[in-house]
């Protein structure tokens, strides 16, 4: 998969990005990361809350690439697939992880509760804080106009 095809297919728009546009999905991230460590809440909701950061840092690093993924069927796994594009290979375990994690995600928002374990959660929250680490490393060096 490349940038040229996924735009050859309308699955991504170029796209320039912007300090505030990054601010605001730093925001996200921070506000779920905190979220997903609340230890009264299900492990369900926790899973779901990790994961939704890990999408939202995928996302900043699809917008500092250029890109925004299209709203097409199928846009949280383009997401992490466009995460492995603007990344490279440091990326690719933990997208191809939360690529796993989205599958039972779906389960939890959409078919039925009980789905995630305290420990399947807490190694959510854990990946989910080192791809932030990871992004904001590459955002720092490739792009440290747009740094946190």
């Amino acid at each position: 998969m490349s940038w040229k095809k996924l735009l050859q297919d309308n699955k991504v728009h170029q796209h320039t990005t912007s300090q505030q546009e990054l601010n605001e999905i730093r925001r996200l991230v921070a506000r779920d990361l905190t979220d997903a460590a609340i230890p009264v809440l299900s492990e369900d909701r926790r899973f779901a809350t990790a994961y939704n950061a890990a999408l939202q840092t995928a996302k900043m690093a699809i917008a500092c690439a250029g890109y925004r993924i299209a709203s097409v069927p199928g846009h949280h796994r383009l997401t992490f697939e466009g995460a492995k594009l603007a990344l490279g290979q440091p990326a690719e375990h933990l997208a191809d992880y939360f690529d796993a994690c989205r599958r039972k995600r779906n389960e939890i928002d959409y078919t039925g509760a009980t789905i995630a374990t305290t420990t399947e959660a807490d190694e959510l929250l854990l990946h989910a804080k080192a791809f932030l680490n990871l992004v904001e490393g590459w955002i720092l060096s490739t792009h440290p106009t747009l740094k946190a």
